[in-house]
């Protein structure tokens, strides 16, 4: 079982941000962790969590969880306390620039054990371009503070594909990432969303297959393993893991998903209708179909593989086919990808279209 708070505050609202975030609401935050505390309880029974069906991992994310000041998340600890598994990984994502010292510590004070840093890039005019209110020296201080407090799994994430990145560019990141206390690095191509700055300025995302293929054997040389399409570590994120591997997960807060055997929970989007109607969750029944097509899409982009068993006869010639092909691997009655560039083109052809 696993556990996503949505957060939907932000210092900033970023050209290339497409999540549910605001930058004008910070008043309605005591409100809105009332109301988190509000569907938790429910979703609690709703999911059947017990000291016989324990939550694994708990993710924090935004939005900004660090605008939100730590003791403000403390009911919502003190709720899922009896029912955490005693090697629970909780992450909270943070932006550097309100990640301070005290934030940190007071994070890690209520049980947060794992930090990811919304870093982006080391290079300051590359930020201002992204839209990000930090700079190096935010980025570098979280980081480090972060290490001295205690927290010993750190994150970052890194953005390429922008106009104007060059290998030198790059590389710089990458130096500065391995120069500071991290066992693991997300790694996102610029991609244009709907309703963002940059959707008047597409040709801002500028992908190179080349560079990206580099990109990836930069950060593997370093001995970070990648097992997902973005995902490089040391160590994995365990909640990532779980949801490629389907697992049920409670979904808390504005703009936040919930997943439970066949069915997606939408709670409101509209953070002043979701105070005032925590409970009110719109449910989407998956079809069989659906539910395969997304095992396909996630298996294929990270190391959990297809099972066998899952796919139709029609489906595992094809699976059979690309692994005698040398595109797909084939061991313990799993299908696996070791080219995630391919995995929407090799789902796509599995799956038959």
């Amino acid at each position: 079982m696993l556990l996503y708070i949505h957060i939907p505050f932000c210092d900033s609202k970023c050209s290339y941000c497409a999540f549910n975030s605001y930058v004008d609401k910070f008043s309605q935050r005591e409100k809105y962790m009332h109301a988190l505390s509000m569907q938790l309880s429910y979703e609690l029974e709703r999911f059947g969590v017990s000291e016989m069906n324990l939550i694994e991992t708990v993710f924090i994310g935004g939005g900004t969880p660090s605008t939100v000041d730590p003791t403000l998340y403390t009911k919502i600890f003190e709720t899922i306390a009896p029912f955490l598994a005693p090697t629970v990984e909780i992450t909270s994502e943070a932006n550097p620039n309100s990640a301070t010292y005290e934030w940190l510590e007071g994070m890690f004070a209520i049980g947060v054990n794992r930090i990811s840093f919304g870093v982006q890039s080391f290079n300051d005019e590359k930020l201002k371009i992204l839209g990000r209110a930090h700079n190096t020296a935010h980025a570098l201080e979280a980081i480090k503070n972060a290490k001295k407090i205690g927290f010993e799994n750190l994150s970052l994430d890194l953005i390429y594909g922008v106009a104007g990145d060059t290998k030198e560019l790059l590389s710089n990141d990458i130096e500065h990432a391995f120069s500071l206390p991290i066992d693991h690095i997300s790694l996102y191509s610029l991609t244009i969303e709907e309703e963002t700055a940059f959707e008047k300025t597409p040709e801002i995302a500028r992908e190179e297959l080349k560079i990206t293929q580099w990109l990836f054997e930069q950060i593997g040389s370093r001995g970070f393993k990648q097992y997902e399409i973005s995902n490089f570590g040391k160590t994995r994120s365990n909640h990532n893991l779980g949801y490629w591997e389907g697992k049920n997960y409670i979904g808390l807060g504005a703009g936040a998903v919930g997943f439970l055997n066949d069915t997606r929970f939408y709670p409101s989007t509209n953070i002043e209708h979701y105070i005032e109607h925590p409970l009110e969750i719109t449910e989407e029944i998956l079809t069989p179909e659906a539910l395969l097509s997304e095992k396909l899409f996630l298996g294929f982009r990270s190391c959990i593989g297809v099972d066998e068993k899952n796919l139709t006869l029609k489906q595992k010639k094809e699976a059979d086919l690309l692994t005698r092909e040398g595109i797909l691997t084939y061991h313990n009655d799993h299908y696996f990808n070791p080219n995630f560039l391919l995995a929407d083109e090799i789902a796509l052809r599995v799956e038959g279209y």
